[in-house]
């Protein structure tokens, strides 16, 4: 740029020059008309002057001195006038030599008059006319000196005011010249090369000469030229780049999308830990991974599973104490770090085995949940590494989603363990109330039996051996009705074939007689609670055998409006009573616990000699979709999940 003056100063000081010129020469035109104006003034006052002088020789011949007296001051104030003038009429001698000498001639003359009348005042006509007309040739003389100046300062204004029109059409061509080239010019030009950019010509640019607005816009417009024409000749390369960091973006999705699924499909811990640190450390780019898992006071970290560690590593750290190493972080401090592992570092750490093993930088990053430690993911890198924030971000959703896979587990965990120990509370019950009840007969009488032999006492001892054999048949038939119990399976879409075989089952073991009516149309049972309602139902019949004495059982179904099942015998009855509410004598306190757990209610109706019924209503919103197989485990035996063993409802 070869000017540092901006467009607006170059406008504004051609405007403040024209503005000054224009203010001088009216200033200097108003100035000279003021001096022509006072000299014209001064003109009539020096004629006035020889007005006084014939008047004051008149008033002498007349011999009228007060008269003359009045005039000669009228006559000295208008010498004082022409001498200091006035600026407000406006009066001014335009002094120069000339009219200096004339009119200081004019003074003496009128001095040396004064003083010849004060001396004679006898008027010689003649001789005070002759005076009075030299001094009156005196006055004129002024008055001719004076309009010669004023004649010159005349011509001056006259040739000021031809150069002011001369320099007002000078002034009007530089302005237009000045205009075109500071203002039309570049507008032009910016034109044109505006037309350039539309017809798709990038590459055009201004010259930037001044550093004024248009310099300054012309140097914008190449900006944007220069950022169109790289934006279009880069434009690929910006897809390019949008595309892998998009790609970046949905591999980063594809890992949660792939941790999401791995923690809702694992089952186990340790297949659940497997499967992340392959995953992560695919993700992260890491030489080598490890999962570490930390026990509920937060005091060590255990070695769960590792990838590509070395083998040294892995025995060496395998449970690391919080706090003894780089990994392992105390719960107050935990966050994701990135520990470079350099000599300085590594010899303030009692475990070396990082650089012993070549890696240079560890990411460790906590397993969190709810402000609790579950664990650690360490990220072992060979060479420096830097975490970006989106993989930063990425590393702690993954590991946000192991933690809740791991809490996951062990709520299933708990959850499955709390289902064993209820239906292991049910078997132990059973048991107590039928085989352990057997077993405690079967005890005492063997003792009788070993006291009758001891006193020989053979009705004693057959006696013993007849209840004996009594106790081991109620005892087998017990097992059997439990093994039935146990072995029930049900159907998902009817209870009634569960039914039919449980009644077939139970005339088989006992010859009673039996009948099973279904009546109404309904939406199926839950498979968990056709398991409830057939142990009630085998609880029912159980009774039947063991205390109805009788010969016949009538199973009445109602599908509609809700489900009802009724166990009717025509043995001998009894009267409820007399049965104590907390009683599982004959297994009504079951019932009752599985009732309650499907929300069911248990009624017995009966009295002495006229046989019982055993009602067990349903409410409306019983149906459910299909269950879940599961497996659980029997002191040490495992039923299968295609067993016929189900857990009970919570």
């Amino acid at each position: 740029m070869r000017g540092s003056v901006t467009l607006t100063t170059k406008l504004l000081s051609m405007g403040a020059g024209f503005l000054i010129v224009a203010l001088l020469s009216i200033g200097l035109t108003l100035w000279v008309t003021w001096r022509l104006e006072g000299g014209a003034a001064a003109v009539n006052e020096a004629g006035r002057l020889r007005m006084h002088m014939m008047r004051m020789v008149l008033a002498r011949q007349l011999e009228a001195p007060e008269r003359v007296q009045e005039l000669a001051v009228k006559f000295d104030a208008g010498l004082e006038l022409l001498r200091r003038g006035d600026p407000v009429r406006p009066l001014a001698v335009p002094w120069s030599e000339d009219t200096l000498r004339r009119f200081e001639g004019i003074r003496e003359e009128w001095r040396e008059l004064q003083r010849n009348w004060a001396q004679s005042p006898h008027v010689d006509d003649a001789a005070a006319v002759a005076r009075a007309d030299d001094f009156v040739h005196r006055v004129d003389g002024l008055v001719d000196a004076i309009e010669i100046q004023m004649a010159r300062w005349t011509t001056g204004l006259h040739l000021f005011q031809l150069a002011l029109m001369a320099l007002a059409i000078v002034a009007a061509v530089v302005f237009m010249v000045v205009t075109y080239l500071l203002v039309i010019n570049p507008l032009v030009q910016l034109q044109q090369a505006l037309a350039h950019i539309r017809q798709g010509n990038l590459s055009t640019r201004l010259a930037v000469e001044t550093a004024d607005e248009f310099g300054q816009l012309s140097a914008g417009f190449n900006l944007m030229a220069h950022a169109l024409q790289a934006s279009r000749d880069e434009l690929e390369g910006k897809v390019q780049d949008k595309t892998a960091h998009l790609q970046v973006k949905s591999e980063r999705l594809s890992a949660l999308y792939e941790a999401s699924a791995l923690a809702s499909e694992a089952t186990s811990l340790d297949a659940l830990a497997q499967g992340f640190v392959r995953l992560v450390r695919r993700v992260a780019g890491a030489d080598a991974a490890a999962v570490r898992w930390s026990d509920e006071t937060n005091e060590r970290y255990v070695l769960l599973v590792s990838d590509q560690l070395p083998r040294s590593l892995t025995d060496g750290e395998h449970c690391l104490h919080t706090g003894t190493c780089a990994c392992g972080q105390p719960q107050a401090s935990a966050n994701l770090r990135v520990i470079p592992i350099t000599p300085a570092a590594t010899l303030e750490l009692p475990l070396p085995h990082c650089r012993d093993a070549g890696f240079e930088t560890l990411v460790a990053i906590p397993v969190q949940l709810q402000q609790r430690v579950l664990g650690e993911i360490d990220l072992f890198f060979k060479g420096k590494q830097e975490m970006p924030e989106g993989m930063r971000d990425l590393l702690e959703a993954m590991a946000r989603h192991l933690a809740g896979a791991m809490e996951s587990l062990r709520a299933t965990a708990l959850e499955r363990e709390a289902a064993v120990g209820q239906e292991r509370a049910l078997i132990a019950r059973e048991l107590h109330d039928s085989i352990a009840q057997s077993l405690a007969f079967l005890k005492i009488q063997t003792q009788l039996l070993r006291d009758a032999v001891t006193r020989e006492d053979q009705t004693a001892r057959d006696r013993s051996i007849s209840e004996l054999d009594v106790g081991v048949r109620g005892c087998y038939a017990d097992v059997r009705e439990l093994l039935v119990h146990f072995r029930t399976r049900t159907s998902e879409e009817d209870i009634e074939a569960a039914l039919r075989s449980t009644l077939s089952k139970f005339g088989h073991q006992t010859g009673i007689t039996h009948a099973l009516s279904m009546t109404g149309h309904g939406l199926p049972l839950a498979p968990d609670v056709q398991i409830q309602v057939l142990h009630m139902v085998q609880e029912a019949l159980s009774n039947v055998r063991k205390h109805s004495h009788a010969n016949h059982v009538d199973l009445r179904v109602q599908r509609h409006p809700a489900w009802r099942f009724e166990v009717v015998d025509n043995g001998t009855g009894f009267d409820p009573t007399s049965v104590p509410p907390d009683s599982l004598h004959v297994g009504l306190g079951i019932m009752r616990e599985r009732a309650e757990r499907i929300g069911a209610s248990v009624r017995v109706d009966s009295s002495p000699g006229a046989g019982a019924r055993v009602v067990i209503e349903l409410p409306v919103t019983t149906h459910a979709p299909t269950s879940v197989p599961v497996s659980i485990s029997f002191t040490g035996a495992t039923v299968p999940a295609d067993s016929s063993m189900s857990l009970p409802t919570p």
